[in-house]
């Protein structure tokens, strides 16, 4: 959909170079594991703080674009934050690109609506990416970690390869019929949390490529408002 809505990326390329992209379309894919026992297993660890089961797997949730930013800190209402990593799938003019982004949601908000909770939070994305074209022949190789502070303390979040996700082909053909419009973000999924979800002060996310020997990687704080009745 096209409503004259839009937030303006830029992205370092492997070359140097520059990728600039007007986004007018924010799309959060959800459920989309590809293993349906660890998929369930992030069912249950959601329905554990009372989000209800998915409508069906993979979702796609429509955001608002400009909840869209590549900053270092955030601030998010509540104490009931938290962080998720995903790769993230760039669309623009010159073709499609990968980086990695943290899908904050609000998990109080979760209870009765995942996406307004996905709308409440701000979705981070680092400032770089790279073609998907070059990571397609080892795309489930490819590594994805999260890292919380928790009381002065950090901890690993999340770790597993996207071989645990669905393809980004497999995602751009559910949600639409196999080809996505310039100017669209689609964040691809995620899978559990170690140790279970839960709010944190600082997150930071990483995309690994073990064969090309590369990373890409962004942390921000998350500074918490008060709720105020």
């Amino acid at each position: 959909m096209r409503d004259g809505a839009h937030v303006t990326l830029r992205f370092e390329k492997p070359d140097g170079g520059m990728l600039a992209v007007s986004v007018s379309d924010l799309v959060v894919g959800g459920w989309s594991g590809r293993d349906t026992e660890a998929l369930q297993h992030h069912i249950d660890e959601l329905k554990a703080i009372g989000v209800a089961p998915p409508s069906r797997t993979p979702l796609f949730y429509r955001n608002a674009v400009n909840i869209l930013m590549q900053d270092d800190a955030v601030q998010v209402v509540g104490p009931d934050t938290s962080g998720e990593v995903e790769a993230v799938l760039i669309v623009s003019e010159e073709g499609l690109w990968v980086t990695v982004g943290s899908d904050h949601t609000d998990r109080a908000a979760e209870a009765y609506s995942v996406a307004a909770s996905k709308q409440m939070c701000p979705k981070v994305l680092a400032r770089e990416a790279w073609p998907l074209d070059d990571l397609l022949d080892h795309w489930d190789q490819i590594r994805l970690r999260s890292r919380v502070v928790i009381d002065g303390e950090e901890v690993l979040y999340q770790d597993g390869t996207l071989g645990a996700i669905h393809r980004p082909e497999t995602m751009m053909q559910e949600y639409a019929d196999g080809e996505l419009a310039p100017g669209t973000v689609m964040l691809l999924g995620t899978f559990a949390a170690i140790g279970g979800i839960r709010p944190a002060d600082r997150f930071s996310m990483e995309i690994e490529d073990p064969v090309r020997g590369a990373t890409i990687s962004h942390a921000y704080d998350i500074h918490t408002l008060p709720i105020v009745s």
